[in-house]
This record gives C-alpha cells, structure tokens and sequence, in this order.
C-alpha cells in the first residue's frame, strides 16, 4: 500500500454489513471511508467525480443492483476503481463487465470480506490498478483445456493465483516460502507464455484477466 490515503465510498442496504465494513476500512491508517450509503440512489448523490478512489458496491441493492450504478458511476468518473461485493457467486456478471469497463473492475464475496486482511488487500490492491478475485474462487479455479493459462507450469500457476487474489510479489513470495526474486522470474515466464506485453502494472492486469477468462470455478464445494 502507498502512504496516499486511499479514500473509499461504501453501498450496502444492509446496515449490520454497511457497518462492519466502514468500521474495518477506517482502523486502517491509509484508508479512509468517505461515504457508506445503502442504496444506488443516495450513492448517486454523494459519489461526485474525484469524491472518492474506490467504491465497494453490493450488487443487489433495493433500489436497483451495483453493477449497473459501477457502470455510471465509472463512466462519470474513469478513474474511479470498482469493487463488487456479493453473497452469491456473479462471476458471469464479472467477467462479462471487464470488456465494457474503462478500467477494470474487483470482486470479493461478502464471505470473504469478512476476514479484515483479505478486505484490506483487496481494497489497497484495487486503488492501485489491480484487478482483485475473491480468493475463494481463485483457490478453486483450475486452467481451462486448451488455454493458454492450462500450459503454465505448476508453480506459475501457484504465484498467478495469487496474483489474482491482490497479493504483492513480497506477499506472493512468503505465502509460496520462496524469494521475491523467483516470483518476478515467474511472473517474467507468465507474461511470455500468455503474450502479455506492455508496462508492469498492465501487465499485471492482463494476467489476472487471463486467469479469469480461461479457468473454471466451483462457487461451492
């Protein structure tokens, strides 16, 4: 995370979910919740262009569903970042956003949300231009046959993975017990193996995407 304060704008119609989140994102010194509201019309009022960095949108809202509100919302502001929040598996929906998005979108479960590290990170990474997938998918995705993603070796597979998830290469590194510099030699052998060219962060992104596009998931075991 860099030391800017990331500033975050919350919709979630439900008050206990709306409440866990804001009090867990604003114990973070570099987060800073601007806004929670519990519908896409109070959020329509309060998330002016250039209010807020990232906006965390339930995708079932009383008044209408987040990823439509994401949608206006971006485009009045395309450098806003979307997170979606969702108790059930929209990964269709997700996927499907990205080709559409001026700049791509996150997902997280509300199940997943719940552990603070894994919100942090995702919310952190997202500010950063990372597109970030619920780790529980991501931990449940396997290459598709045929896909470019499928002839990855084991162990590019494992550090994409978590690049998927929001880690950083240091976290990616102590999560695999291996180097920082063995995770940039894979991510180096991933990007060549998909045809991702381009700067690191773009990079980065396209690979996520990847991973996306040409894996398979089971919402539940």
């Amino acid at each position: 995370m860099t030391d800017q304060v990331v500033r975050v704008g919350i919709v979630e119609d439900e008050a206990l979910m709306r409440g866990m989140l804001e009090q867990t994102l604003s114990a973070e010194p570099n987060l800073r919740v601007v806004h929670a509201v519990p519908g896409a019309t109070e959020a329509r009022l309060v998330f002016t262009p250039g209010s807020i960095d990232v906006a965390l949108l339930d995708v079932h809202l009383p008044d209408g569903n987040g990823v439509a509100l994401g949608v206006q919302l971006q485009r009045q502001d395309p450098n806003l970042a979307i997170m979606l929040l969702s108790a059930e598996d929209v990964m269709g929906l997700f996927t499907s956003v990205q080709e559409e998005a001026p700049k791509a979108w996150s997902y997280l479960s509300k199940r997943s949300s719940f552990a603070r590290d894994v919100l942090v990170r995702a919310v952190a990474a997202t500010a950063e231009g990372q597109v970030v997938v619920d780790p529980y998918l991501v931990q449940r995705s396997e290459p598709r046959t045929g896909s470019a993603v499928a002839d990855l070796t084991p162990a590019q597979f494992g550090v994409l993975r978590l690049v998927a998830e929001g880690l950083s290469n240091q976290a990616a590194a102590e999560r695999l017990g291996i180097n920082t510099r063995s995770v940039e030699s894979h991510l180096k052998s991933i990007y060549q193996r998909l045809g991702i060219d381009g700067d690191g962060s773009n990079r980065r992104v396209a690979a996520v995407l990847a991973f996306i596009e040409q894996t398979g998931r089971a919402w539940r075991t």
